[in-house]
């Protein structure tokens, strides 16, 4: 908005600090292609409006806000002469979208030396050609820096979440490997065993008796209860005794595996009752073989099954088969993630799972939220080991007004007061030389503020630290892009 044409006095602008050190003549063409304006209390201009002037306060408060959410929050609030606000880049020209970064009001009537944006950028080259090439290197640098440490952020984040899938994939991989050569060995002891029995001089009654027998016990496995290391003692000690009474060779090697498999003495004996006496040694063996037999296909079950989950939470981190800008439930996102991670967070940091089932699916960049998650988690996990190594990762979602929240806590050492204020800043990292880029909480506060229009929050003391990801619960405005992200 424009504010009311006042007089433009060189000396005045003169001594402001950033005009102090110009010369008369440049003083003079200042207020010649310049003006001076006047604005009652209120908005000056908009975040995201087109960078049309440079601000430069002669006196009254000023006050600079940013667009977080569906809230505006307030970031500076000056009554300091000489402040600047505006077009501040436009010595950039067209190699940046040039638009107000932030929103700009003042409390009481207040007075601003104002330039065109054009004019400003033209007056700072011509004046000041080494520090136009200067500012110009330190900018485009810093974003070609940002740009590709980011790149091997990212890349250091998918070895390390490989390394933790690949170290997944191998243990149910292995144990399925192991399970399908003793379950060929076990087949064929059992169709061994079948055909010592079928050759005997068995009557067909009993043979019968027995299929019906293994059709039965097959059944039980699939059903078998799980035991406490204490009963199933008790129950190993109780069959190996039956077996060791009714004549049956190796009781106590075959005990363990009858306990797994829910079978107990009165399973024994309807065997006993059902075959004939000589029968009954190679009866007990064959139908261990068919037990065996179950137990490991339900091993190669349960590993398989493990793998296909652990390739399905790969595509739902990865988001390789879905659209990069979509409806998303959050919880299937944090599940992908901290299975993607369990490798690394390991064994001796308990994980709680505090989660809203009630909440609304968001309208989201999954693939990029989970980048966020992954910087969280795995800052949590760093601080855990830093205090010892124990710990517990809480991982909560709530309902924040028109928000949705996703909370990240930790019981690592927190956060010093020192350094809270920075922790966003790029580069800025605790970690040694090597470990950390700095750039893990930068990207994720561009993702959360930058991309979603959420906000990142930070509350943290000895023993307590949380992360407050919030999230608007519907998509931005029409007129948003919602692919900009400012500088």
């Amino acid at each position: 908005m424009s504010g009311r044409l006042l007089p433009c006095s060189p000396q005045e602008i003169g001594s402001l600090f950033l005009f102090e050190e110009l010369a008369p003549e440049q003083l003079g063409r200042l207020c010649a292609e310049g003006r001076v304006e006047g604005f009652d209390a209120g908005p000056v201009y908009a975040e995201g409006d087109p960078a049309t002037c440079f601000y430069v306060m002669i006196e009254g408060t000023v006050v600079l806000s940013r667009r977080v959410g569906g809230d505006d929050i307030e970031v500076t609030r000056t009554a300091q002469r000489g402040v600047y606000a505006g077009a501040v880049q436009a010595y950039l020209g067209d190699g940046v979208r040039q638009v107000y970064n932030n929103s700009l009001r003042v409390t009481e009537p207040t007075r601003f030396f104002v330039l065109p944006a054009d004019t400003f950028a033209s007056i700072v080259r011509e004046w000041f050609p080494m520090a136009v090439h200067l500012l110009e290197g330190l900018f485009f640098g810093t974003k070609s820096t940002q740009r590709a440490v980011g790149q091997r952020e990212r890349l250091l984040a998918l070895g390390s979440l490989s390394a933790g899938l690949t170290h997944e994939l191998n243990n149910p991989a292995a144990a399925a490997v192991r399970a399908t050569a003793t379950l060929r060995e076990r087949v064929a002891k059992m169709r061994h065993k079948l055909g010592v029995i079928s050759s005997g001089p068995f009557p067909r009654e009993s043979l019968a008796s027995l299929i019906e027998i293994q059709e039965r016990t097959a059944e039980r496995v699939g059903k078998a209860p799980a035991f406490s290391p204490l009963e199933a003692s008790d129950r190993e000690d109780a069959l190996t005794d039956w077996l060791d009474d009714h004549g049956i060779p190796d009781g106590w090697r075959l005990a363990p595996t009858f306990v797994q498999a829910g079978l107990d003495t009165d399973w024994l004996e309807q065997v006993a009752a059902a075959v004939d006496e000589g029968i009954l040694p190679g009866a007990i063996g064959w139908l261990n073989y068919t037990v065996e037999t179950e137990l490991l296909m339900d091993e190669i079950e349960d590993s398989t099954t493990r793998i296909s989950h652990l390739v399905d939470a790969a595509k739902q981190y990865s988001q390789l088969d879905r659209a990069p800008y979509r409806v998303a439930d959050v919880h299937e996102l944090l599940d992908s993630t901290l299975l993607m991670l369990s490798g690394k967070i390991g064994d001796r940091i308990g994980i709680v799972k505090d989660y809203d089932r009630g909440l609304p699916r968001i309208p989201a960049y999954p693939a990029e939220l989970n980048q966020v998650w992954t910087n969280l988690i795995d800052n949590a996990v760093a601080a855990i080991r830093d205090a010892g190594g124990d710990g517990t990762l809480t991982v909560r979602t709530a309902r924040d007004g028109d928000r949705l929240l996703v909370e990240f806590g930790d019981t690592g050492p927190g956060v010093p007061a020192a350094i809270r204020d920075r922790i966003f800043d790029p580069f800025f990292t605790t970690k040694p030389v090597g470990e950390g880029t700095g750039l893990g909480l930068d990207i994720s506060w561009r993702i959360v503020v930058n991309k979603h229009h959420g906000a990142i929050e930070v509350d943290s003391v000895p023993g307590e630290t949380r992360f407050r990801v919030l999230l608007p619960v519907t998509a931005p405005d029409p007129d948003t892009d919602p692919t900009e992200a400012p500088a």
